[in-house]
């Protein structure tokens, strides 16, 4: 039994598992960034990795699966660089922030007041609107803004009103929007 396990994983060359590996991180990470581009808009980028995902996959699917019989290690090979792939490319995107997101803030109108001056001085557009709560009167700030830049407006938020309500939700479409751009043109 033992000499049929190391058969199994001396059968192929260690070189080609690591290229089988890491050509599979690549492929996936690839397929993985090219599904969150075309769902973000960005049509052309996710087009142009398609085609290389594609490629890829040809190539080392094939190399997989002409020697699975004599060397199974490669399906398990093959396997982990997809696990592998799918997290970096989940990653590298969350690095790379695409697109906008909305940050809506529910606070008290004192601090809201303070916490709308604040973030127009720094460039972001806030749309206000008056609101009922339980029990007082709340102010509800919506703010347009990169996806990079979220977390620089959280903390903002947090240390003006700590006890502030934010939300969070992508914005795949947006049209006729306030940008600090449009403000230096006028």
């Amino acid at each position: 039994m033992w000499d049929k396990l190391i058969e199994i994983f001396t059968a192929v060359p260690l070189w080609e598992l690591a290229l089988i590996f890491f050509a599979k991180i690549v492929e996936v990470t690839m397929g993985t960034l090219r599904i969150i581009l075309i769902n973000k808009g960005y049509r052309k980028q996710g087009v142009i990795l398609s085609f290389i995902e594609i490629v890829l996959w040809v190539f080392v699917a094939s190399r997989v699966i002409n020697g699975i019989t004599e060397a199974p290690i490669k399906g398990i090979v093959y396997s982990l660089g997809f696990s592998a792939g799918v997290y970096t490319g989940s990653r590298i995107e969350s690095w790379l922030a695409f697109g906008r997101v909305l940050v809506q803030i529910i606070t008290s109108g004192s601090n809201g007041d303070e916490l709308t001056n604040t973030l127009r001085k720094e460039g972001y557009g806030v749309t206000t609107i008056n609101a009922h709560g339980k029990d007082d009167d709340r102010l509800v700030l919506m703010v347009y803004t990169d996806r990079k830049k979220k977390a620089q407006v959280i903390k903002r938020i947090q240390s003006i009103d700590s006890k502030a309500m934010i939300v969070i939700n992508d914005v795949s479409t947006m049209g006729g929007y306030f940008s600090p751009w449009r403000q230096l043109v006028k």
